[in-house]
């Protein structure tokens, strides 16, 4: 896939006042500070496309962008941010929840996973619920310039052990690194097959 154009849309503190739900639109998340305006920014290869902020908790919107003039990325809220008050982090928790279960056009979730941490309680919690409400979802392996291949390896296979504790089989990862555009093609591709495969 090519992006050739790639724009801001919008920002949204409500599910309701996002765009017409009349294309197929994809969504990324994960705990704050995990890179996610940064994955967006090397996917589209478009450096000022996702604002990038030095402090975690940037991100407080819905935030659209259009991809080719015919599908949506959107960069949500991290979650899990310790230094907000409990009040804002519930409106954030309300935001994100509404939006993962209310968006209809919404055809995949990409979850954000530091690689070089183990497995997060807040991760593996977050993944669960979104496999009780039956959300489709992948996970991205942020950061993995970081790490040799031996202990990428190990971190996809910790999480997914944790997963299979409970699961009957674990959704598909991805290993990226926005510094050194690791995983691009990757990904840019199970987009594509998924724009030409589902339906809305």
């Amino acid at each position: 896939m090519d992006i050739v154009k790639s724009e801001f849309l919008m920002s949204n503190s409500t599910v309701a006042k996002c765009p017409a739900p009349d294309r197929h639109e994809y969504a990324f998340i994960g705990r704050s500070n995990v890179g996610k305006s940064s994955l967006i920014n090397m996917l589209t290869n478009n450096k000022r496309l996702a604002k990038i902020a030095n402090k975690p908790g940037k991100t407080q919107l819905i935030n659209h962008f259009s991809i080719n003039d015919s599908w949506y990325m959107v960069d949500l809220p991290g979650y899990g941010y310790a230094k907000i008050s409990g009040t804002i982090r519930q409106e954030f928790q309300k935001m994100i929840s509404d939006y993962i279960l209310k968006r209809e056009n919404l055809i995949c979730l990409f979850v954000l996973i530091d690689s070089r941490l183990a497995p997060q309680k807040i991760d593996l919690e977050f993944m669960e619920w979104l496999g009780e409400n039956g959300v489709p979802f992948v996970m991205i392996f942020t950061k993995v310039d970081k790490l040799s291949t031996s202990q990428r390896l190990k971190c996809m296979k910790d999480y997914h052990d944790e997963l299979l504790k409970k699961w009957e089989s674990t959704p598909l990862s991805f290993m990226t690194s926005a510094e050194k555009h690791l995983g691009r093609e990757e990904v840019l591709g199970y987009l594509d097959e998924l724009n030409n495969t589902v339906k809305l």
